[in-house]
């Protein structure tokens, strides 16, 4: 009966730490031929060995593991999504170390969970620094990091109620787009593989998209492709430092504004864990608050910068306040889903009135985040709207003591325990963060520096240690242990907390 299986089937029975070590070290061969391609020969003999390496030794450990039965629990691929995050930037750090050579290989496995957890914080700050093929690794390790949460997100977390799935009500994890609907559940892995068909053309086809857009926008082809990498996972990682030097100005940033909807809400691109059929965009929480965000908050700053421009008597510019709101817009955007991108008419708003950046609302966007099952970090919109119908509700209550709740006031996707979940994963949210805020203080960071560094690891939003505070923070000059405090931070806001804890709670692992 044995004989049957076909060599998918093989596949599908490996590990999944061992299938994702695949897939790396296979990717490892795309900076090797750009590398090629512009004379870096050191470079490129760097990730050709390792590329070629790691496939060995993963065919090797397959050989060995082949036709053996292993631990089909739901826990499982969570702890293999663990290790993605936390092991393998050790193997994806090598070839970097190597390209670079003037650095530390703390350093590069600093740089390597930065990216892989699509949180975008770098060492680097001069750009010079890096080889156009190393730019291209970043990034392309933070793209695949984005596909991971895509694929996870339901494949995964859902089946775990985890990752905000705690406070959905009618999701059926596993149950894939249409085509696939008369499978409700199935096994982990048949799961997983089937998320992997569906997500992966979607995720590829986008960034293709805003890569072709960027590029005929005015971006070389390097920066396009990074820039539109970074946009689909929300890393903000950047081969030129950020969208001031890239060369398609704001028609580059109208396109890029386009494709962050996508990190807003999971039904803007798939409808695989919506909680019912019938639900549609316009009826989605996350949507529309997130939408609400979106334009309350870049008015509120725009009113504060022409405020500024009245103080300093340039409130007569028309450009100028069209600018401001446009950089106040993007910018607002990038770091409510956690990407971090600062508009390059960002700096205009801030010349124009004389302010400085708002690094507390800055801070408050990434931690509110974007949407559940995105590539978004932060609390998430879903969550933030859970709190909110209770308060909403608690309010009523205060007026009507007698009243009873229906379904429908709890916003249809939310548990009706979904905003006790809620609280609970803020509560540890903001524990978490105090947590790690001590530590770094206790380890000689600032107390303003230590609170900007953990908010943005936790909420995978690097780029705020550049804007937040009132001087840019320099990663490089942080002591090891506070790399490696880093680090960790980085991986728990990925996983948030909640699966961390079932991952090491024994009754789980019972049941």
């Amino acid at each position: 009966m044995q004989s049957g299986r076909t060599f998918w089937d093989k596949i599908a029975e490996l590990p999944l730490f061992l299938l994702i070590c695949g897939v790396f070290a296979l990717s490892m061969y795309v900076p090797a031929v750009v590398a090629r391609v512009a004379d870096q020969d050191h470079i490129a003999r760097t990730f050709f060995y390792a590329g070629t390496l790691g496939l060995i030794v993963v065919i090797l450990i397959s050989i060995a593991v082949n036709g053996r039965r292993f631990n089909d629990s739901a826990l499982t691929p969570l702890v293999s999504l663990f290790a993605c995050f936390a092991v393998l930037p050790f193997g994806l750090a090598v070839p970097f170390f190597e390209g670079v050579q003037t650095t530390s290989f703390m350093n590069a496995y600093f740089e390597m969970t930065s990216a892989i957890t699509t949180t975008g914080a770098t060492i680097f700050d001069d750009p010079e620094r890096l080889a156009s093929s190393l730019h291209l690794w970043r990034a392309q390790v933070g793209w695949l990091g984005g596909l991971i949460m895509w694929i996870a997100a339901s494949a995964i977390l859902a089946p775990l109620n985890l990752g905000g799935f705690e406070i959905t009500t009618q999701a059926e994890p596993g149950q894939l787009d249409s085509r696939l609907s008369q499978i409700v559940r199935a096994d982990p892995r048949k799961r997983l593989f089937r998320t992997v068909m569906v997500m992966l053309p979607i995720y590829s086809v986008l960034t293709i998209s805003l890569w072709v857009l960027l590029f005929i926008a005015g971006d070389t082809p390097l920066v396009a492709l990074c820039h539109a990498m970074a946009i689909m996972a929300t890393s903000g990682i950047s081969p030129v430092g950020g969208l001031a030097e890239a060369g398609s100005s704001w028609i580059g940033e109208a396109m890029m504004l386009f494709f962050l909807v996508f990190a807003v809400s999971r039904l803007t691109f798939a409808n695989d864990i919506a909680s019912d059929t019938g639900r549609v965009l316009r009826r989605d929480p996350e949507f529309k608050i997130g939408l609400i965000i979106a334009v309350t908050v870049p008015l509120v700053l725009f009113s504060r910068h022409w405020i500024g421009a009245w103080d300093f008597e340039q409130s007569d510019s028309l450009i100028g306040g069209l600018e401001a709101y446009w950089g106040t817009l993007f910018t607002v955007m990038s770091f409510l889903t956690t990407t971090g991108f600062e508009s390059t008419s960002w700096d205009e708003a801030q010349a124009w009135s004389g302010l400085g950046t708002p690094g507390m609302v800055l801070m408050g966007l990434a931690l509110i985040g974007g949407g559940v099952a995105t590539t978004a970090g932060g609390v998430k919109l879903l969550r933030v709207f859970a709190l909110y119908q209770n308060g909403r509700r608690e309010m009523e209550r205060l007026v009507h003591p007698s009243s009873v709740s229906g379904s429908k006031e709890l916003g249809g996707r939310v548990h009706r325990q979904g905003a006790f979940s809620a609280w609970i994963f803020f509560m540890m949210f903001a524990v978490t963060l105090a947590f790690i805020t001590v530590l770094l203080a206790f380890m000689g960071v600032s107390f303003e520096d230590a609170i900007v560094l953990g908010v943005s690891m936790l909420t995978t939003t690097g780029p705020l240690t550049q804007v937040a505070g009132e001087v840019p923070i320099v990663l490089a000059e942080l002591s090891g242990a506070t790399k490696v405090v880093l680090c960790a931070a980085m991986v728990v806001g990925r996983l948030e907390t909640l699966a961390i804890i079932a991952m090491i709670s024994p009754e789980l692992w019972r049941n």
